[in-house]
């Protein structure tokens, strides 16, 4: 009996080493729940230390959203700033979340899509340092100037850094 759950806590064991040493190319990723509602004036802000400036990286934003997302694309106002200093870097991004009949993109099974979309990519840090990248949403209804005060359907905002190699 004893020999049983000493081999199942090894196999578990084993698992979890296999399942989490798979994804070598990760640097950073991280996730901060929106409990399916965004406000327009909520500012999501990930920090990260960053000690290689010569290697290449790409970064993603991660966003997990499920069929009470009403739009086909979604808008982000995204800020990095650098160590150590006042200056950030904006961008304003536009992605598509929904096929031409509606429903949602992304990978999942259920009515959760997790979509990865690309902000930049075979970038290098130009100082060591903590890094700082807020990220807005900017949707607007079509013809209207004020934007979404909710924006319902997207559950989750994360970030991730991957090395290129």
């Amino acid at each position: 009996m004893l020999t049983t759950t000493l081999q199942n806590s090894c196999a578990a064991f084993a698992l979890l080493f296999l399942v989490c040493s798979c994804d070598k190319s990760r640097v950073f990723d991280e996730y901060k729940s929106l409990n399916g509602k965004w406000n327009k004036d909520s500012i999501v802000s990930f920090s990260f230390d960053q000690k290689d400036t010569v290697s290449k990286y790409n970064m993603f934003i991660n966003v997990r959203s499920n069929n009470a997302y009403p739009y086909n694309n979604l808008y982000l106002i995204v800020q990095m700033q650098d160590p150590g200093t006042k200056l950030v870097k904006v961008d304003t991004l536009e992605y598509q979340m929904a096929n031409p009949d509606g429903t949602l993109m992304g990978q999942g099974f259920s009515d959760v899509k997790e979509s990865k979309l690309w902000y930049k990519e075979k970038v290098n840090f130009p100082k060591a340092g903590k890094y700082k990248v807020s990220i807005q949403h900017a949707v607007r209804k079509g013809g209207q100037v004020p934007g979404v005060e909710e924006l319902e359907g997207i559950t989750d905002l994360g970030f991730r850094i991957e090395t290129t190699e």
